[in-house]
């Protein structure tokens, strides 16, 4: 038969006091033990007798209890073949389980494992997350920026105690102010946080109602960041000791501050080359000459030869970006677009006609592309 829960063997719920456990117990042993129940009731009185006798046994213990809470009979009862609570010293195989516990401790999260042999955990605060927009020109010049972070104080009413004043934080009872519990599973000793307190190892039974039992204040403070020269979309720069402070004296985390670009009006990032759009004339490209184009920097000129057609890219060497692990900048690359000129007066429309009919009569050598495209057109037919 399957054993009862021990809080319904005593009649109490899980958050009972000690005091109520306590006063649970000493009611059923008063009622089913042996002495006042004789006859054909002394079996199951005795079984019951039993039963809350175990029970108390188990929940008047802190250590127990926590294991109970978490594990169910399992973490309390080593013949259940799983979690047992730890009673094993250090010497022999108990030792040897109890390290296993101290490794579990730092990758359960104690910033250094904890403190072996007393004292409460210690953990590192959590990393915060800050993003940044910069326009193109700053990610590829650098600058120096503000931002506002937040930050923690101690709290002037109760001192960074946490308890309101007056009154003090009291020594975890489930731990016995070590901040944590140790749990065995099968041949290994787990060591966790402890349930009750959350690792500080101490419970505030009146909490500061200015800081509610945190013991400090959350507040804002300006942080000076230097973004450096060809950062890019994405990257992160790290402010050590500037994240969530840690817990019991543990070190504070970090802060991330990931950048995010704005989209420029002209110029593409693709690493450390740029690209952009070149609008050019008709006339313009079919006779050639040089164009002006812009550079992050200031401006470049452009040699375009004559009958330069739509899609031609030229090259810039240098005119790109120095990444921030780049030992030379990257090239700009500028794709020419050929308009098309719109709203024709009759006159331009009657010289564009004898353009074309000159054009014409000139064939291939004129259109090229056109040539070999009605040519593919063709073979596709066929």
């Amino acid at each position: 038969m399957a054993k009862r829960d021990y809080y319904d063997v005593l009649g109490v719920a899980k958050n009972a006091s000690d005091d109520e456990i306590k006063k649970a117990y000493r009611k059923l042993a008063m009622k089913y033990h042996p002495d006042r129940n004789q006859g054909e009731k002394a079996k199951e009185a005795e079984e019951h007798f039993k039963e809350a006798k175990e029970a108390y046994e188990m929940l008047s213990d802190p250590k127990k209890r926590a294991a109970y809470d978490q594990y169910g009979h399992a973490g309390v009862d080593p013949n259940m073949g799983g979690a047992g609570f730890r009673g094993a010293g250090p010497e022999g195989f108990g030792g040897f389980a109890e390290a296993f516990g101290d490794i579990f401790g730092d990758i359960f999260g104690a910033a250094g494992g904890g403190r072996r042999g007393g004292g409460p955990q210690v953990y590192r605060g959590s990393d915060l997350s800050y993003a940044m927009e910069i326009s193109l020109e700053e990610a590829a010049h650098g600058k120096e920026a503000q931002i506002r972070i937040p930050s923690w104080e101690e709290c002037d009413t109760c001192h960074g105690t946490g308890a309101k004043p007056g009154t003090s934080a009291k020594t975890c009872g489930t731990c016995q102010g070590s901040g944590t519990v140790h749990l065995r599973q099968g041949f290994f000793s787990i060591q966790q946080t402890c349930p009750h307190c959350h690792g500080t190892g101490k419970v505030i039974p009146e909490p500061c109602t200015t800081c509610g039992g945190q013991g400090k204040l959350k507040k804002s403070k300006t942080l000076e960041v230097k973004i450096p020269a060809g950062i890019d979309e994405g990257m992160r720069i790290r402010s050590a000791g500037n994240g969530e402070p840690g817990t019991n004296g543990g070190p504070a985390g970090d802060l991330y501050i990931e950048i995010r670009i704005k989209k420029h009006d002209i110029f593409e990032r693709d690493g450390d080359d740029l690209h952009c759009t070149v609008p050019v004339g008709m006339t313009t490209a079919i006779l050639g000459g040089a164009i002006e184009v812009p550079t992050l920097s200031g401006r470049a000129e452009i040699e375009l030869p004559e009958g330069t057609q739509h899609g031609k890219t030229f090259r810039l060497r240098g005119k790109g970006i120095k990444g921030v692990r780049s030992a030379y900048p990257g090239d700009l690359y500028c794709h020419i677009q050929i308009e098309t000129p719109v709203k024709l007066t009759e006159h331009q429309r009657k010289l564009v006609k004898e353009l074309d009919e000159s054009l014409k009569k000139g064939g291939e050598r004129h259109s090229p592309n056109a040539k070999s495209w009605t040519d593919r057109v063709r073979d596709l037919f066929k």
